[in-house]
Order: structure tokens, then C-alpha cells, then sequence
């Protein structure tokens, strides 16, 4: 990579309860006080990898070449699941290796991607590693050293070539119809899918449904009646189901991983 990272950010299932988010940037910002921690999401569904992955894979390009990315959404922390570093795109992922990262990388099997070798991290002046904590332990100062330019990122671990893969499917593609999932809600009630835009430019007149609805497109929220619903193609270029001035989620009883179906209702791609 052609330019020296400073800026890391953070994407977790921590929430705001209690010190966990605080502690991690205190060890970045111990290691590289100049360090530029941008927090991205901590609020993840719990141990839902894949939506840390959604939202990592579609917010990572807004930020400089050469940032640090780390996602910590890790059910299985403290066991033998592996850690993997990744350059995508002139950026950099540090995940675990839990279906999270094929998302971002758009693939399971990465080109320039290392995994986390315990003999080497051993060697490291990093804080004494926990079994329940690795966001402080091990993800922050490997972050942050590879932000750094102390470290390299092949000195880490040996290459992997294949990644566990993401645990949802890639939205299903037929002729005039794509079948997809909740894969995130928003603060608003909005109701964010799988499904991108490119999947239904084709359709002439796409129509939305989920749970025994149909919901028809629109440009934006204020185009609908408040209290109406509508499907649309939010800011991050994928389909969204949304209420105006209301919570598609809490007026659907819908919640992630549910079916979400678009499908062109002129029929003319039959």
C-alpha cells in the first residue's frame, strides 16, 4: 500500500454499556497516540457476523486509502477460531474468522490475507490475552501496529486461501424476481435488505414484499403519506422497506433474517 494508515475504525457488537469500546481505542491511542479511531457501528445485532460484514463491505470506501479496519463481532472468542488480517481495495480488515470477511472481500478464498499466528503474537509487548476480551488484547494492537507501519502484514502469520464463508446466502436471482433477507434494521424502523440495486435495474416496475405485504417503490421517504409504507433504494444502493414517520420493523413484527422478495410486477422478465 502506497500510503501510511492513520485512521482505524471500529465495527461491533458492544454496544455502550460499560467500558469495552472505551479500552480498545485507550490501547490504540497507548500505542499510536496520532491514531485517527473513526467508530463505524457498535451497534451490530449480537453475534451476527454477516451484518457486520453488510455494513463494513458498504461504508469502508468513504474512508482514505490505507485505513485500518477492525470488526469485532466474535461468538467465539477464547476459542481456536482464527484471526485474519486482510488488504482489500488499498484498505485494511482485521476480523475474526467467522464468515464476516468474505462479505467485505467479496470472496471466501482472498488474494492477500494472513492469519494471526499464536508464536508470533507471543512475541509481541501486547496486554496479557484474556479468553473472553480479544477486542482489547489481540485486534487493538494488531490494529494499531499495522496502522502504525510497525508491523507487516505478511510478518503476522501465515497466508490464507480460504476463509470460512459468510453464514447468509447471496440474494437469490431468477428471471423477474430476487429473494433476499433483512439483513439490518436502522435507528429509524427501517427495514434494510441484501438485495442491491443492480439486482433489480432491470425490472420496470419492482414491487416489494415481506411478510404478506407488497410494498410499492418510491424515491424517498416523503413521497409516502406519514403512517404509509413503501420500498425504495436507500443511500447505501440496496433495498430498503421503511414506514414514513413510523418503524416498518416494530409495524411488520419483521426482525433480521427475515424474506424479503422483489420482483417486477409488469411481469415482462418472465
Amino acid at each position: 500500500m502506497h500510503t501510511v494508515p492513520s485512521t482505524i475504525t471500529l465495527t461491533t457488537d458492544f454496544g455502550h454499556k460499560g467500558p469495552f469500546v472505551a479500552v480498545m481505542k485507550g490501547i490504540m491511542l497507548s500505542r499510536l497516540p496520532t491514531a485517527r479511531i473513526i467508530d463505524l457501528t457498535h451497534e451490530i445485532h449480537v453475534h451476527w457476523s454477516a451484518e457486520a460484514g453488510f455494513w463494513l463491505a458498504r461504508a469502508y470506501r468513504y474512508f482514505p486509502p490505507g485505513t485500518v479496519h477492525v470488526a469485532v463481532v466474535d461468538p467465539g472468542v477464547g476459542t481456536a477460531r482464527d484471526i485474519v488480517a486482510a488488504e482489500h481495495d488499498q484498505h485494511l480488515f482485521v476480523a475474526p474468522d467467522n464468515g464476516l470477511l468474505p462479505i467485505v472481500l467479496d470472496t471466501d478464498q482472498p488474494k492477500n490475507a494472513y492469519r494471526l499466528s499464536n508464536e508470533w503474537m507471543q512475541q509481541q509487548d501486547w496486554p496479557k490475552t484474556s479468553a473472553t476480551f480479544h477486542g482489547r488484547d489481540i485486534f487493538a494492537p494488531l490494529a494499531t501496529d499495522l496502522a502504525s507501519g510497525r508491523i507487516s502484514l505478511a510478518e503476522i502469520g501465515p497466508p490464507v486461501d480460504e476463509l470460512i464463508p459468510s453464514l447468509v446466502d447471496r440474494p437469490e436471482l431468477t428471471s423477474g424476481r430476487v429473494q433476499g433477507i433483512v439483513i439490518a434494521i436502522d435507528h429509524f424502523g427501517n427495514l434494510i435488505t441484501n438485495i442491491d440495486a443492480a439486482n433489480i435495474e432491470t425490472f420496470k416496475r419492482p414491487e416489494a414484499h415481506a411478510a404478506g405485504h407488497s410494498f410499492k417503490f418510491e424515491s424517498t421517504y416523503g413521497k409516502c403519506r406519514p403512517g404509509g409504507f413503501l420500498a425504495l433504494i436507500n443511500s447505501f444502493g440496496v433495498v430498503e422497506i421503511a414506514r414514513a414517520e413510523g418503524s416498518a420493523a416494530e409495524s411488520l413484527g419483521l426482525s433480521r433474517g427475515a424474506p424479503v422478495t422483489v420482483q417486477d410486477a409488469t411481469g415482462s422478465a418472465h
